[in-house]
């Protein structure tokens, strides 16, 4: 039953979720050479360790050029997650690597909310943006994304968030960027605890006025670290696949999603980059189910709290959690929390 059961993903990279086939054609139609190396003899990505991914990733980006380029990767992307049951997506959206390709801030935004809205008219599933800054690129540059977030609002934007290398810089380098988002009502979330250690959460937590950790998953080293995560309620955006690609952990069942659970932490499945790990929403559905014996409740218990999670507006997150009651057979108090 797992391909029916809605799902959502509240943590994936709109410009890592292009396949290399879009690439090509993105490129082709750009006028633009494939950068050499991208692929392997597969025609997967070819990177080597979470440096050499970064790299691959900056130079697939580099093929985004237009508008229509990122209404074509929203689109296409949201129609691949409606076909494996999800019913909301929130991507990220990263203005630094359209700012490289000539693109706006406004331009490389429309090009996303008309895929976000072609993709809603034709398969019903809903999509939000969540803007990010590069933590690589450094907090001037977080500065300049929040000030074109807050001069030029839209509903469809609906959060603010933190990606890159997590060994550059301090969480606490980039307070005045994510205090401003926070002010002007824009949900926050950082990614940390990838890479590095339960250090990396405990400084987003301590630094930032964050709801969500993006990953979170070596929190699992600190035990009170992970009780403090269960007591503050702070979901954490979960993608096994990404880890397990990544070599953060060998297989699932080295993965501490189980044990995130069972220590009452918030927990979600997502996707991150999913033609760069292989992977899909439903296919993280899939696999957890496959590894850890998760019943159907619990399978709709992850997209439940992604769903009470998102940073959506009050009424779609009402009508998403209908739709999920509708499914369930439940009324809206039904139980399915994992």
């Amino acid at each position: 039953m797992t391909g029916q059961i809605p799902k959502a993903d509240l943590h994936c990279h709109l410009e890592g979720t292009a396949a290399p086939r879009l690439i090509r054609k993105l490129a082709a139609r750009n006028r633009l050479e494939v950068p050499p190396g991208l692929f392997d003899g597969d025609d997967r990505f070819a990177w080597n360790g979470f440096p050499g991914f970064l790299d691959a990733y900056d130079r697939a980006a580099r093929c985004i050029r237009t508008v229509r380029d990122y209404r074509d990767i929203s689109y296409e992307y949201l129609t691949a997650c409606a076909s494996e049951g999800a019913i909301y997506v929130e991507v990220f959206l990263s203005p630094d690597h359209a700012a490289e390709a000539g693109l706006s801030y406004a331009e490389h935004l429309a090009g996303a909310i008309q895929g976000i809205e072609d993709a809603e008219r034709d398969f019903g599933i809903v999509g939000r943006i969540i803007i990010i800054c590069v933590r690589h690129f450094g907090p001037d540059s977080a500065m300049k994304i929040v000030d074109a977030m807050v001069h030029d609002p839209h509903p469809y934007v609906v959060g603010f968030g933190m990606a890159g290398n997590e060994l550059a810089y301090e969480c606490a380098d980039f307070a005045p960027a994510f205090a401003k988002a926070d002010a002007a009502g824009l949900p926050c979330t950082a990614h940390a605890g990838e890479v590095a250690g339960p250090e990396s959460v405990r400084a987003a937590m301590d630094a930032l006025p964050v709801r969500r950790i993006g990953h979170g998953i070596r929190a699992v080293e600190d035990p009170a670290l992970v009780a403090e995560l269960a007591k503050r309620e702070l979901l954490l955006e979960v993608c096994p696949g990404s880890n397990i690609a990544l070599g953060i952990y060998a297989d699932h069942q080295q993965h501490p999603l189980p044990r995130l659970l069972e220590a009452g932490c918030r927990v979600t499945l997502n996707s991150d980059d999913p033609p760069f790990f292989d992977t899909s929403i439903g296919r993280e559905y899939a696999r957890a189910a496959a590894a850890y014996g998760f019943d159907d409740d619990t399978l709709l218990g992850f997209t439940r709290t992604a769903i009470e999670g998102s940073f959506a507006d009050d009424e779609t997150r009402a009508k998403l959690l209908s739709r999920l009651n509708n499914f369930m057979g439940h009324s809206p108090n039904a139980e399915g929390q994992p």
